[in-house]
């Protein structure tokens, strides 16, 4: 009962005028910039962080945390329509959405989309409400050994997102561990492949690499005119509705792909992009329908947006709750909550009650602005697909380079993603897939830091590595994924 209690508080706080402006704003902000190729949430949120100085501590969070979560709604809808994603995490629904939009149903794709981010954001908030100390306990228990082995099994488990061949997976992972270790050393300091390039000190920024892998080496490799349309042009409720099958094979991914999502988000370092991946990996060997992922299937765009934003609730968990950022964007609204004389931790709940639920009132508010924005908007996002080639994707090189631009202010950017988009053309060419190379690169400087923190508690023993269970586990499933392709083969070629 207490608990409904601090929500009530918590509503009749967000429900204010000034409140429920600065949350709707925060929404279509976050919706607009995420659906723009080469942008995110990350940047609205930089560039109105000088804002919330002159706003109360309420308003300034509410509107953050909805350009957080409104950019991963808006970020699969440039994913879907374009073969772009708006925001790394939704970068793996540019495979069977993409698919999809190419047969005509882009409306079908982008309602999906829109009632399964609704659903998981919606299950988030509930675990956040009833279970932050549970999940926050769990997480806080990861140690770095921990860390390093669900970064292993996750980047062994990065292969099986891409169709084809296994061996060209792994290599794509591989490829993306190398780019993640340009930069400067975490512990030596030493500068590594920077090529001389003083830009490269700092490693290569996310966005230039999602961007250049995708929405680059997508327009340069590209050989059609146009991108086939059947919808009508208008598009009604029922053109948007999948059919019988389809709602009935959607309900396992949105249920798996919530747990795993919500799960991840609680644990710092992770975040909505790692979710969406794994829940995808995790669809695609689950499924009767594994065949047809990559083709346009339900599930797979189901289960990466349900992840995703499932993520990008729990994720407020560790920042608010230990004040631990997970990703870049919590690290920036950790420090929009300083700014305004507040820490976040343990004992944030206590001292800043009223704030808490507020923040957790205004999730529901900001996510069913969210539904209403996004379905009656269906049919104006499609319409996007009726522009003529030649007009549309010089505009999206135009995005790109203004959105890698805007990061820094340098044009060095723009040559970066060039240069990625050339080497995602001939990935294309030698069959290499583009989703295992950016999990490569996300997750392969976690894994590189935390096994370096293990091994300096260890003092460069590798008996802490087997002696936690939980590692134990993942080191044996990852053995198991290694190995059994390669048992499958062999009994392949005994039978022929």
């Amino acid at each position: 009962m207490e608990t409904f209690a601090n929500l009530a508080g918590g509503f009749a706080t967000a429900l204010t005028a000034v409140n429920l402006f600065y949350c709707f704003a925060g929404v279509a902000m976050g919706t607009l910039i995420g659906a723009l190729p080469g942008l995110g949430a990350m940047l609205g949120i930089a560039l109105l962080l000088p804002l919330t100085m002159y706003l109360t501590p309420e308003a300034a969070i509410i509107m953050l945390a909805g350009i957080y979560y409104g950019g991963e709604y808006g970020g699969s809808i440039s994913a879907i329509l374009i073969n772009v994603p708006g925001t790394p995490s939704s970068t793996v629904a540019t495979l069977d959405g993409h698919a999809m939009t190419k047969q005509g149903r882009a409306a079908v794709a982008l309602f999906a989309s829109a009632m399964a981010s609704f659903i998981a954001g919606s299950v988030g908030i509930i675990l956040m409400m009833l279970f932050s100390p549970l999940i926050a306990k769990i997480a806080l228990s990861f140690g770095s050994v921990e860390y390093f082995a669900v970064m292993l099994l996750g980047l062994v488990g990065a292969a099986a997102v891409a169709s084809g061949s296994r061996l060209n997976a792994l290599v794509a992972v591989l490829m993306g561990v190398v780019f993640g270790t340009v930069g400067t050393d975490i512990s030596s300091g030493v500068q590594r492949f920077t090529l001389g390039f003083p830009e490269f000190i700092s490693g290569i920024s996310l966005v230039a690499l999602a961007m250049g892998i995708f929405g680059f080496a997508e327009i340069a490799c590209s050989h059609t005119t146009s991108i086939s349309d059947k919808s009508s042009s208008k598009i009604r409720l029922r053109d948007m509705l999948p059919t019988r099958d389809e709602v009935r094979r959607s309900f396992g991914p949105l249920f798996r792909g919530t747990a795993l999502g919500a799960l991840l988000g609680a644990l710092p370092g992770t975040g909505p992009t790692i979710a969406s991946f794994m829940a995808y990996a995790q669809e695609r060997r689950v499924s009767r329908h594994g065949d047809q992922f990559g083709k346009g299937a339900i599930e797979g765009i189901v289960a990466p947006e349900s992840a995703n934003n499932a993520a990008a609730q729990t994720a407020f968990i560790p920042t608010l709750t230990l004040g631990i950022p997970g990703t870049a964007t919590m690290a920036l609204i950790l420090g929009a909550l300083i700014v305004q004389g507040i820490q976040p931790g343990p004992r944030m709940m206590v001292e800043n009650a009223n704030l808490f639920w507020a923040l957790i009132a205004s999730f529901w508010i900001g996510n069913l602005f969210l539904l209403v924005l996004n379905i009656p908007l269906v049919g104006l996002w499609v319409k996007l697909v009726r522009v003529p080639y030649r007009f549309l994707f010089p505009s999206i090189i135009c995005l790109i380079s203004v959105g890698v631009y805007s990061i820094d202010l340098n044009t060095f950017g723009v040559l970066v993603v060039t240069g990625i988009g050339l080497i995602g053309c001939l990935m294309r060419a030698a069959a290499i897939p583009a989703a295992p190379f950016l999990m490569g690169f996300i997750l392969g400087p976690l894994m590189e830091e935390n096994l370096r923190r293990a091994l300096q508690l260890s003092r460069g023993s590798f008996v802490d590595f087997l002696s936690s269970p939980i590692a134990a586990v993942c080191f044996a499933l990852t053995a198991l994924a290694l190995l059994l392709p390669i048992a499958a083969a062999l009994v392949a070629m005994r039978r022929t």
